[in-house]
């Protein structure tokens, strides 16, 4: 058991910029892609994912204060600290059981592809950490092991069936065939569609409003660079910044979001050439059977309007926070709402405007269940030592990831009929989000 576990923390140790891109290159070599061209995907998807940590810390750094600034100048006073995912991943790998994760996240892959149940391979195992923490937070709430992995294993299962339902429109709005999104950050699609099903009624919603659409409406102020400058300036003025520095942040947000897109290019760079050569692989042996590629989010990085709806939310989560009765976190760390906006992304297809709206609609959610996870967080760090606190200090993550489906699973574990009543209707919201995503895929397929 040591053994297994001290193989485990070696290779998630590594980081998902060397993990995942060692992985592929195996893969690339497996399906008899020429060692030359796997290697170089491989490594190009290894400088596409540091490229991409790498600009989204200059955006948090940049946004961080402004938001702080904002927050300041209310005179509000939230206790509970927002450790952002990277403490959250801290505490979940100092879990005891962390390391079992891993076999059981691959068991359970391999079973689903032996027996036809899903078409997804998923290699987004570094981000196994998230079924940790929902793991953990189970135990904290219940204090049954056994329940906690068995909820983990009911997400495993959820993000492969979503990795199936999604990967035609993700195909869609990335251009790379083959891959989908196995981070289950997407398990938050299923609230999402009900709201944007409803919000299509409106005919002027059902107008396409994707990047391009608004270039052609409005010019050079829907540009990237022009709306992150916008946003950005607007920010600084909120947050009681001087001319230069307002201009400063303007220019920050301006060159984050014009650069996202560019790195985002790499992963189309890296992933095409193994997804054909997964495909011609599958083409061979398995006939009439399609495998894709589960990966993290960043290859939906590429759709400036996601990145658009980010900076966005960054004042509306703000605003949410000082003004949402019973919130106790104020956000900092977890700023940048990407569980949010990339869900949402893929619900609507990239409509902007719609994406937007199911932010503000939704907000709130991620706020009030950062909360409710605060104290059992809080325990977790106490008793694990891996973040220090001071006495009395809280921690929780603002923008807490798929907060619907940890909050419904923590209530059902206790089979409070409450809890039992709210998990049957979230069965029900995935049954109708699987059957509108493959009614989508049937329309996009048709139009070629």
């Amino acid at each position: 058991m040591g053994s297994l576990q001290s193989v485990v923390e070696f290779i998630l140790n590594l980081g998902a910029a060397v993990f995942v891109p060692a992985l592929m290159i195996i893969i690339g070599l497996i399906v008899r892609m020429k060692v030359r061209d796997a290697v170089s995907a491989g490594i190009i998807l290894g400088v596409a994912f540091l490229g991409m940590n790498v600009v989204i810390g200059f955006m948090i750094e940049a946004l961080t204060p402004a938001a702080q600034g904002l927050a300041e100048r209310t005179g509000i006073q939230l206790t509970i600290l927002d450790g952002g995912w990277t403490s959250m991943a801290t505490l979940a790998w100092a879990w005891p059981l962390a390391f079992l994760m891993f076999p059981l996240q691959l068991g359970i892959n391999a079973v689903m592809l032996v027996f036809n149940a899903t078409k997804t391979l998923n290699v987004d195992l570094w981000n196994v950490w998230g079924k940790i923490l929902t793991a953990v937070l189970i135990v904290g709430v219940t204090h049954n092991v056994y329940l906690a992995f068995i909820v983990a294993a009911v997400q495993v299962v959820v993000e492969l069936i979503l990795c199936d339902a999604n990967q035609r429109q993700i195909q869609e709005l990335n251009g790379i065939p083959g891959v989908t999104v196995s981070h289950s950050m997407m398990i938050f699609c299923v609230v999402l569609m009900p709201i944007d099903w409803l919000l299509k009624k409106i005919p002027a919603l059902r107008k396409n409003m994707d990047a391009n659409a608004l270039k052609d409406k409005i010019g050079i102020f829907a540009e990237n660079h022009v709306m992150g400058f916008i946003v950005g300036l607007l920010l600084g003025i909120a947050a009681g910044y001087d001319v230069a520095k307002a201009l400063m942040l303007a220019m920050q947000a301006a060159a984050a979001l014009t650069l996202f897109p560019m790195v985002a290019k790499l992963f189309m760079q890296a992933l095409s050439p193994l997804s054909d050569g997964i495909s011609e692989f599958m083409k061979k042996r398995f006939k009439n059977r399609e495998l894709f590629i589960g990966l993290d989010w960043p290859i939906l990085a590429g759709c400036s309007e996601v990145w658009v709806a980010i900076v966005v939310m960054v004042p509306v989560t703000l605003i949410f926070a000082l003004i949402l009765p019973g919130n106790g976190v104020l956000p900092f760390a977890g700023i940048l709402n990407i569980s949010l906006c990339a869900p949402a992304l893929v619900v609507t297809g990239g409509n902007l405007l719609r994406m937007i709206i199911l932010g503000v609609i939704t907000t709130p959610i991620f706020l009030y269940v950062a909360t409710f996870f605060a104290g059992t967080i809080t325990d977790l760090a106490n008793s694990t030592k891996a973040i220090s606190l001071k006495t009395g200090q809280e921690i929780t993550w603002s923008t807490i990831e798929y907060p619907v489906f940890r909050y419904v699973m923590a209530e059902a574990s206790r089979f409070s009929i409450i809890g039992l009543l709210m998990l049957a209707g979230w069965i029900v919201l995935l049954v109708f989000y699987v059957k509108v995503m493959r009614k989508r895929t049937a329309e996009l397929e048709q139009l070629g």
